[in-house]
C-alpha cells in the first residue's frame, strides 16, 4: 500500500498546533534528534506483511523509544496501526488527548485510584489478578460503563500476572464480571531473541491457558504474545496480534542473531561544534582529567551531555563524526557539553555538523555500537535521550 507521507506529516502539523509549538520553542537548540517517520511507517508495513496481516500493536512507551510519542503515534495511526501499547496511564491519556482514536492498551500495573481515568479515557486495562479485575468491575459499575480489559498471564517473566499454572481463577472470574469486556489475553516472552527453547516453552504454556476457552465453548479474546524477537523468529507465536517495539524503530534487537535485517533506522542524534582550541601535550581534559593529551592536538566542544541523556559512561569510549571522520570523545562527558579530539591536523570549525548517532559521508555510528561500548541494550541508549533534546520530524 502506498501512502503520501509528506501529506500525512503536514496534516499532523496543521491539526496539532501544540506539538508544533513545542518544536518552535526549541528551535534555537544546536543539539537535536532527527526522526524519519517514513522509515518507521515502512518498518510497520514490513512487519504487517511478515505477520500476514495479523493485528499490530505499536509499542510507543518511553516516548516511542525516544522517537517522540505523539508525532510517531499520529503518523502510525495514519498508516494503519491497529492498536497502541503504552507502559503508563499518562502516556495513554496523552495519546487520547492528542488525536489517537485507535485502541490503546496500558501494559503495566495500576492501582485502584487510577481505574476511573482508564474508563473515562477509553483506555484498555491490563487485568493481572482476580483482585484487580474485581476492582475494575466495581468502578465500571459505579460509572455505569463497561471497562475494556486484557488478561495478563505470566509464562516466564515473573513480572505481573498470575502464573500460567494458576491462571484459571482469573479466567473464571472474567466470566463473572458484568462490567468488564475482555478484549484480549496476553503474555510476554523473556528471551525471544536468543533462546528458542524457552520461547517455545512459554508459547506452549500460553496456549495451554487458552484451552480454557475451548473447554467452555467460548470465542477467544485477542491473543497476543509476540514481541520483536518473536516476530522475527517464531511465526507460531503471531496468534491474533503482535507487539513490535524495537524493530518498529529500526533497532536490531540482537545483531549477533539477526543478520541483514530488513528494517530502517529512524533516529539520528546531531549537534554542532561551538568551540575550537589547540591543546598542548600532557594536558588534562574535563572533570577529573581522565584523559591526558599525548601530543599537541585540536579539541572541539559539543553542546550536549549527560543532562540530555547522553550517558557519562560513554566518556573516553564513544566517538562522533565530524566532516566525515570518526573522532573520539575525550575526558569526562559533562552535564551539558563534551569534548572531541579531532587530531593534531584535524579540521572542525564552529557550526560544523556533528553526528553522535547516524550517518555522515561513508561513516556511521549505530545505536547498537554505542550500547556495546558500555554493555547495555540499544533501547537503553534511545529512551535515555530526554525531552531537553528537541525532535525534528521528516519523511525523507
Amino acid at each position: 500500500m502506498k501512502y503520501n507521507y509528506e501529506k500525512i506529516l503536514n496534516d499532523i502539523d496543521n491539526k496539532h498546533i501544540r506539538l508544533g509549538q513545542e518544536i518552535e520553542d526549541y528551535k534555537y537548540r544546536l543539539s537535536y534528534i532527527d526522526v524519519d517517520l517514513k522509515n518507521i511507517a515502512e518498518n510497520f508495513l514490513f512487519i504487517k506483511e511478515k505477520v500476514k496481516n495479523k493485528k499490530v500493536m505499536a509499542i510507543v512507551k518511553a516516548n516511542a523509544y525516544g522517537h517522540g510519542l505523539l508525532y510517531t503515534s499520529l503518523f502510525l495511526q495514519a498508516v494503519g496501526v491497529d492498536f497502541f501499547g503504552t507502559a503508563f496511564l499518562e502516556e495513554a491519556i496523552a495519546l487520547r488527548n492528542n488525536g489517537i482514536t485507535k485502541p490503546i492498551l496500558m501494559l503495566g500495573g495500576f492501582v485502584p485510584s487510577q481505574i476511573e481515568n482508564f474508563i473515562e479515557h477509553d483506555i484498555d486495562i491490563t487485568a493481572s489478578s482476580v483482585d484487580k479485575l474485581d476492582a475494575i468491575n466495581e468502578v465500571a459499575g459505579l460509572l455505569g460503563k463497561k471497562a475494556r480489559v486484557h488478561l495478563k498471564i505470566d509464562t516466564g517473566m515473573e513480572r505481573i500476572g498470575p502464573h500460567y499454572y494458576s491462571a484459571e481463577k482469573l479466567l473464571n472470574k472474567s466470566l463473572e464480571t458484568k462490567n468488564c469486556e475482555v478484549v484480549g489475553i496476553f503474555s510476554h516472552f523473556a528471551k525471544s531473541e536468543t533462546d528458542s527453547e524457552l520461547t517455545k516453552l512459554q508459547l506452549e504454556r500460553f496456549l495451554e491457558v487458552l484451552t480454557f476457552y475451548d473447554k467452555h465453548s467460548l470465542p477467544y479474546p485477542i491473543r497476543h504474545i509476540a514481541n520483536s524477537g518473536a516476530i522475527l523468529n517464531f511465526e507460531d507465536s503471531y496468534l491474533d496480534m503482535v507487539r513490535p517495539g524495537a524493530i518498529l524503530y529500526g533497532i536490531n534487537p540482537d545483531e549477533n542473531v539477526f543478520k541483514n535485517l530488513n528494517i530502517k533506522v529512524a533516529l539520528s542524534l546531531k549537534s554542532k561544534i561551538v568551540y575550537f582550541k589547540v591543546v598542548r601535550a600532557n594536558t588534562g581534559i574535563s572533570y577529573g582529567h581522565t584523559y591526558i593529551t599525548p601530543e599537541q592536538t585540536r579539541v572541539v566542544t559539543i553542546p550536549i551531555g549527560y543532562g540530555d541523556g547522553f550517558s557519562r559512561l560513554l566518556s573516553n569510549k564513544a566517538s562522533v563524526i565530524i566532516r566525515g571522520k570518526k573522532c573520539p570523545i575525550v575526558g569526562n562527558i559533562c552535564m551539558d557539553q563534551c569534548m572531541v579530539n579531532i587530531g593534531p591536523n584535524g579540521e572542525g570549525y564552529n557550526d560544523d555538523e556533528v553526528i553522535l548517532i547516524g550517518k555522515q559521508g561513508n561513516n556511521e555510528i549505530t545505536v547498537n555500537e554505542i550500547a556495546n561500548l558500555i554493555g547495555t541494550d540499544p533501547r537503553d541508549i534511545l529512551v535515555s535521550l530526554n525531552s531537553r533534546i528537541p525532535r525534528r520530524y521528516n519523511v525523507t
